[in-house]
């Protein structure tokens, strides 16, 4: 029994340890293996951080050629329907197809902006006097309102006070600089210079067809990506511009139904209300809730307080849930949906890099990613985010 007892311990060491070697072994090969990967890894992070640094700052800088590119592309997948319909079944060359469509659009589009300048420098130009009425039937908003009323004096001043200065004995009269006047100045020069690139980058995606895409499938070097090319082409193609005709047409409905609900309601300028529903209901969430306040307030420079005042803004709200709640959700189901908290964070990103050009570009450019997102390996993860 004394030997048994005396032998046992031995070979169960020689059991154990073996395994206790192995054991640590692997530990050892884990830690190096970890040791090796983390520095790796955090490399690797920290690449992706400084390339999307990178692109952002990019996107910001050079906004002056990357936005009218990405409207462009974008206008392209609108009117593409358009331009199958005129070159292919009418015959037309490509050339005179995409410039009677440019001429088309870009024309629609002065008109509207011309037809409302009239009542929308009225509107502009009642604001001041309008601010009193305010500040009476919305004390609790007087704070806010006055200093909105000073920095409109303010503005009054820069653009309407002359300063006299006595030089020699005799008075000069300059008159001082406008900021206002100079921003819109500024602003006009800006929006025109875009929209023209815009025109000619536009005209030639439309003219040229798809050589561009050929182009960018012939040099990939696998099938496999060729074969992926096309399809996120032609998923872009179909559902981007299936979603804008869609969202066009709801939004022009729901501009014809505000400016005859403005007009019944009193408030009169009907292209004008209509308008502003209409390019306001391109911006998602933030744009309706824009008409709101601003329905809201000219309700109440316009009609006795309290009650009748909130006529037009809940008429207005009730057109934009009809519209964009059920009617528009329905339709838009069968193509993709995205993720609304997504939408807004892109909403605001796209704001700040682009302003409101890049806010009216925000849905569909979140639309196009999560398309090549699906459609790529590594990528899936964010186009199901996108999507979820």
């Amino acid at each position: 029994m004394r030997n048994w007892w005396a032998v046992a311990p031995s070979s169960t060491k020689q059991q154990i340890e073996p395994e206790q070697i192995r054991s640590a072994q692997q530990s050892a090969q884990q830690a190096v293996a970890r040791g090796k990967t983390a520095p790796h890894d955090i490399v690797s992070a920290g690449i992706i951080i400084l390339a999307v640094l990178a692109i952002v700052y990019t996107l910001y800088v050079g906004k002056e050629i990357l936005l009218p590119i990405a409207l462009a592309l974008v206008l392209k997948l609108l009117l593409q329907p358009a331009m199958r319909l005129l070159h292919e079944r009418l015959r037309l060359p490509g050339p005179l197809a995409a410039l009677v469509l440019i001429i088309a659009a870009f024309g629609a589009i002065a008109a509207v902006g011309f037809t409302i300048s009239v009542p929308a420098s009225g509107w502009i130009q009642k604001a001041p006097e309008s601010l009193p009425l305010l500040k009476e039937k919305l004390g609790i908003l007087r704070q806010p309102l006055d200093y909105l009323q000073n920095g409109l004096k303010e503005l009054e001043n820069l653009t309407g006070t002359t300063g006299g200065a006595e030089v020699a004995g005799q008075t000069v009269t300059a008159k001082q600089g406008s900021g206002l006047a100079g921003s819109l100045a500024t602003g006009t020069a800006t929006t025109l210079s875009r929209s023209f690139t815009t025109m000619i980058i536009l005209f030639f995606l439309l003219a040229s067809g798809d050589r561009l895409l050929r182009g960018f499938v012939e040099v990939l070097p696998r099938f496999k990506d060729k074969c992926t090319a096309v399809e996120i082409a032609s998923e872009i193609e179909e559902n981007i511009s299936g979603y804008l005709l869609t969202i066009t047409m709801m939004n022009a409905l729901v501009g014809v139904a505000t400016g005859i609900a403005m007009k019944l309601c009193g408030l009169g300028d009907l292209i004008l209300w209509g308008a502003m529903a209409f390019l306001l209901n391109y911006i998602p969430i933030l744009g309706p809730m824009t008409g709101v306040v601003i329905f809201f307030l000219v309700g109440i420079v316009t009609f006795d307080w309290p009650w009748y005042a909130f006529v037009p803004a809940g008429i207005y709200l009730l057109i934009h849930v009809a519209e964009g709640e059920t009617i528009t959700p329905m339709l838009l189901a069968k193509r993709f949906t995205l993720n609304p908290v997504l939408v807004i964070i892109s909403l605001f990103f796209w704001h700040t890099i682009w302003g409101i050009p890049g806010a009216l570009l925000a849905v569909p450019l979140l639309a196009i990613f999560k398309i090549v997102a699906d459609r790529i390996e590594p990528l899936k993860p964010f186009g199901h985010i996108i999507g979820s």
